[in-house]
């Protein structure tokens, strides 16, 4: 189902190619062509099917999916044939891939091209316990040389653009990135995403920009900055800091993906657009739950929607009440109906 962001559409005049700011241009990446450089960030539990072309629907020029475990065992599992589906994307379609096994994550990344994606991402960031546990996501920059080696497994196995999302390495004070995104780079890497922080920092203190900006001065292949990039302000900023090619969103677009609107009009216009009302929100909540229960289907739908609704209304008043009562409905139907009824009562 398609998901309509008429309402707060971007009204002002299109700009032409010579006046476009650097990031509303198309970007190659392993000679496949995204529409502009605003990518939504891959996030577990977050980045489906139904988020990505939502985001897309408001300007994200690229979505990354969820991260798929590159173990054969587990292709089959309903998480993970929800997270390889790309029905109804647009292209180029990317999937993402975690592994610690070079044998095992090439044979994923074939995997995921035969399955109908056009580029597969390689995880080197995840800072979760459980992922880090496994040697995979950012624990594996504590090895630079099975870095290398899963890379070169990784491009070798397909004919098709390979990308890394990884971050400024494993401790702080240990930060190897520029050793590993030009390994990337001689591997055939097609485009690296760099999280500004270290494993050890996760998601607490700022991001960390001039070693984004060093890799992006030493490598040919596209450097795309990511890392507490939450309003067109920033996006801008972090662009002019790094030199990046492209800039990437994460825990930002939870519960605003109207985001990459605001970030493409802001940087035609020089201007900001005003927040959305809540009846734009009420549109767009209303019409995200039904493709998220349209997706999943009635059990799974109820409760992965729980987390975005969450997202959605935090700040809208007597929110807190409103998610404790929300939690406890059990199907798609009732759940759609309080979160009608709560939004309209704030219109």
């Amino acid at each position: 189902m398609s998901i309509s962001s008429q309402s707060i559409a971007d009204c002002s005049a299109p700009a032409t190619d010579e006046q476009l700011h650097p990031l509303l241009m198309p970007l190659d990446i392993g000679g496949l062509q995204v529409e502009n450089r605003l990518m939504i960030a891959p996030m577990a539990g977050v980045t489906d099917n139904p988020f990505r072309k939502l985001c897309k629907s408001f300007g994200a020029g690229h979505a990354v999916s969820e991260m798929i475990i590159a173990d054969t065992a587990l292709y089959a599992s309903r998480k993970s044939l929800y997270r390889a589906n790309f029905d109804g994307e647009i292209a180029p379609i990317s999937a993402q891939v975690a592994g610690a096994e070079p044998e095992k994550l090439a044979q994923a990344v074939k995997y995921q091209i035969d399955n109908g994606a056009q580029i597969v991402d390689i995880n080197m960031g995840c800072p979760a316990k459980k992922v880090c546990r496994k040697l995979a996501g950012s624990a594996l920059l504590q090895d630079e040389d099975l870095v290398a080696r899963l890379l070169d497994a990784a491009v070798n196995a397909v004919d098709a653009p390979v990308t890394l999302k990884t971050r400024l390495g494993f401790a702080n004070g240990e930060e190897n990135i520029l050793r590993v995104a030009k390994r990337a780079e001689e591997a055939g890497i097609a485009a690296i995403a760099i999280h500004g922080r270290t494993r050890e920092d996760m998601y607490t203190g700022q991001a960390r920009y001039e070693l984004i900006r060093e890799v992006k001065n030493s490598l040919s292949i596209p450097v795309i900055a990511n890392g507490d990039i939450d309003s067109p302000q920033k996006a801008k900023e972090v662009y002019e800091l790094t030199g990046c090619d492209a800039v990437m969103i994460g825990r930002a677009a939870q519960g605003q993906p109207w985001l990459f609107r605001d970030i493409g009009h802001y940087l035609r216009t020089g201007e900001a657009l005003a927040a959305p009302t809540v009846s734009e929100i009420k549109q767009i909540v209303l019409s995200h739950l039904q493709a998220l229960y349209d997706f999943y289907g009635e059990y799974s739908g109820c409760r992965i929607a729980r987390k975005h609704i969450a997202w959605y209304t935090t700040g809208i008043p007597n929110s807190n009440a409103f998610r404790q009562a929300m939690y406890g409905e059990e199907s798609t139907a009732g759940q759609f109906q309080v979160v009608e009824a709560f939004l309209s009562a704030h219109e």
